[in-house]
């Protein structure tokens, strides 16, 4: 049986890697002692904490230091540089960004934020250029089905940001920073502990004059020449009170605003001509309140509690703003049973109430959805193994069941294998639903089943993996162009369950430490195909890579990384694949304080994001980072 291209190249770039790793182990691990990292514990891949060598699954995490030392401008470039992931954005920095996992869209992947789900409820979808950096202490990345676990719209995966939570002595931390484009960033945070007491605040502020995001000659007319740029302000608290050993209750309270400025056009209705003229801006204003109870009962007894409000403003237009709100209202009761060592039960009950109120939508819509997850993970001896089952019952399209299976086996002590099978489901926007002259009430939830494999390999500071994936998505939700096809009254198209797509690929990553130098590298292959015409999908790269190099010596680190992108179709256009390269030096002059440098897109090369878009091109910055406790 011959084996389809995109899998001969996974095969021929896997062996590159691990030819890479062996031959740097072999010629500068005798001369170094190996550094044994701490296992990560990982929420996100079954709702309880979890080492990520116990989870059975395509699972990793950016911990703190990755995102500061990292030179992605934006959490979406920061999360572009790991496995399975690429990105659609409007434009430069600022400018409206989604992830799209494993050659979902940007609709089909969840994002949490400290176990909230958050975005725009009439979109269908997070917004993440509303998300600064800045307020981040790691995100967690489960690729693959996560339905099971997190319910609607986690085809692709999960992403998960967690916010700093305070331990220990008081923290004080400053950073501040200024490149081209009139850009700049300042953020100041303080964290710790006092007795029973814990909190975390972070305010930040960012602001670029940016580029024109669109480029002169577009398609449609929009292009104004002035600049687009953005301010973001964000305000984060996280605080507790552990009241007894193993109980705690705490609260989280998120404030982000986003001004942006893009490329747009109001219509003469006499002429039908556009007018690009007007100052088109995203006024996006996103809000998230919680609070929470976790308790251990006793030794194999732990129960948790969330109750949440999620509110997503938008504001959008020139001349006249049209705005567009949602409205979330989660509560969570979670408890996990370890009856003994290696074997986990989890039990949970989400209550999802949603509204929007939106100028197109009629009314103020509102959908709710009650959800039971049940989910097992044990280990035996060598053998892992994991399964969730999810029923969701939702006002609008009824009920969803989901599932997932995985089996682990530990080949050697640092080699494992796996293999996980599980379904998922996308669930139609309010656009999809009730938009006016556009939405049906009746379209189906997109519905898809996967099946992966893959392995790891761990030792010491040395990993490298291999996942091969294979994803069916029917009913996928798209515009129907033929009024015939249309309930009655529709005259201009409609919503509908217009296609099926097929999304295989495969993801290799590899990092080693080699004496000073830190090494990490990842090459994604995809055949993301719509079923029906053969055609790839839209803004869907065959291949992407990205290699880093950082080189560490007394006071300094000087790092250099490189993303590759291939071309990708876009409408009516194919978008040319480039290459970009960043670089950064870092120099600690005190223990508290450390100089920045870093030059983006340092060839300058000019690309489109998106079709008839453009990003910026080389800027420099140069800040500097403090901390009371030291970096």
């Amino acid at each position: 049986m011959s084996l389809p291209p995109f899998a001969l190249r996974a095969c021929s770039a896997a062996a590159w890697l691990c030819l890479v790793c062996g031959t740097l182990s072999t010629s500068a691990f005798a001369q170094t002692t190996a550094i044994v990292p701490l296992v990560p514990v990982l929420v996100t891949g079954s709702r309880e904490p979890l080492p990520i060598n116990r989870l059975v699954g395509d699972v990793s995490v950016i911990d703190a230091e990755h995102i500061r030392a990292s030179t992605a401008d934006s959490i979406e470039e920061l999360l572009r540089r790991e496995g399975g992931i690429q990105v659609s954005r409007n434009g430069g920095a600022g400018q409206s960004a989604g992830v799209m996992l494993r050659g979902s869209s940007a609709s089909s992947t969840v994002v949490l934020i400290d176990g909230v789900r958050i975005g725009s409820a009439t979109l269908g979808q997070t917004d993440l250029s509303g998300i600064s950096l800045a307020q981040i202490e790691r995100i967690e990345i489960l690729r693959g089905p996560g339905s099971s676990l997190y319910g609607a719209d986690a085809v692709g995966g999960v992403v998960q940001i967690m916010t700093r939570r305070g331990k220990g002595p008081v923290e004080i931390a400053v950073h501040s920073a200024i490149g081209a484009y009139a850009s700049s960033e300042l953020d100041g945070s303080v964290n710790g502990s006092s007795g029973a007491f814990d909190y975390a605040a972070t305010l930040s502020h960012e602001a670029s004059d940016g580029v024109s995001a669109l480029k002169p000659g577009d398609q449609s007319g929009y292009f104004n020449p002035d600049r687009d740029g953005f301010k973001r302000s964000s305000a984060q608290f996280r605080g507790g009170f552990t009241f007894a050993p193993g109980h705690r209750v705490g609260i989280s309270v998120i404030d982000s605003r986003l001004h942006s400025q893009f490329d747009s056009a109001d219509f003469d209705l006499s002429t039908n001509k556009p007018d690009p003229t007007p100052d088109f801006r995203n006024r996006l204003h996103t809000r998230v309140a919680s609070i929470d109870y976790r308790g251990a009962i006793s030794m194999e007894w732990t129960t948790s509690m969330q109750a949440s409000k999620q509110i997503d403003g938008l504001e959008s237009g020139g001349t006249t703003l049209a705005g567009f709100d949602t409205s979330r209202q989660q509560l969570t009761w979670q408890d996990a049973w370890t009856p003994r060592a290696g074997q986990q039960f989890v039990a949970a009950f989400e209550r999802l109430d949603e509204t929007v109120a939106a100028d197109a939508l009629a009314g103020a819509p509102k959908r709710h959805n009650d959800a039971v997850v049940l989910g097992y993970s044990g280990a035996f001896e060598a053998h892992k193994l994991q399964a969730d089952v999810r029923h969701d019952h939702n006002s609008a399209f009824g009920n969803v069941d989901t599932g997932k299976l995985g089996w682990g086996l530990d080949l050697t002590p640092n080699l494992s294998l796996r293999a996980v099978a599980g379904t998922a489901f996308r669930a139609p926007s309010f656009n999809d639903l009730y938009f006016s002259g556009f939405g049906v009430a009746t379209i189906r939830p997109e519905r898809s089943q996967s099946v992966e494999v893959g392995l790891t390999w761990r030792d010491g500071d040395r990993t490298a993996g291999m996942t091969l994936y294979r994803n069916r998505v029917r009913d996928l939700i798209g515009y129907e162009p033929l009024a015939a096809n249309c309930p009655p009254g529709f005259t201009g198209g409609c919503a509908a369950n217009v296609s099926r797509a097929r999304l295989r690929g495969a993801t290799l990553n590899a990092s080693q430490q080699v004496g000073a130098f830190s090494l990490r590298a990842t090459v994604d292959f995809l055949d993301a195909k719509d079923n029906i015409t053969g055609n790839r999908l839209a803004r869907r790269a065959a291949h992407q890579e990205m290699f880093g190099v950082d080189w560490s010596s007394g006071q300094w680190i000087i790092g250099a990384t490189v993303v590759d992108v291939a071309a990708r179709p876009d409408g009516v256009a194919t978008l040319d694949a480039y290459r970009t390269l960043d670089l950064q030096a870092r120099y600690k002059a005190t223990p508290h304080c450390q100089i920045e440098a870093k030059l983006l897109n340092a060839t300058d090369r000019q690309y489109e994001p998106a079709h008839d878009y453009q990003s910026f091109g080389r800027q420099a910055w140069i800040g500097v980072r403090y901390s009371s406790v030291g970096l």
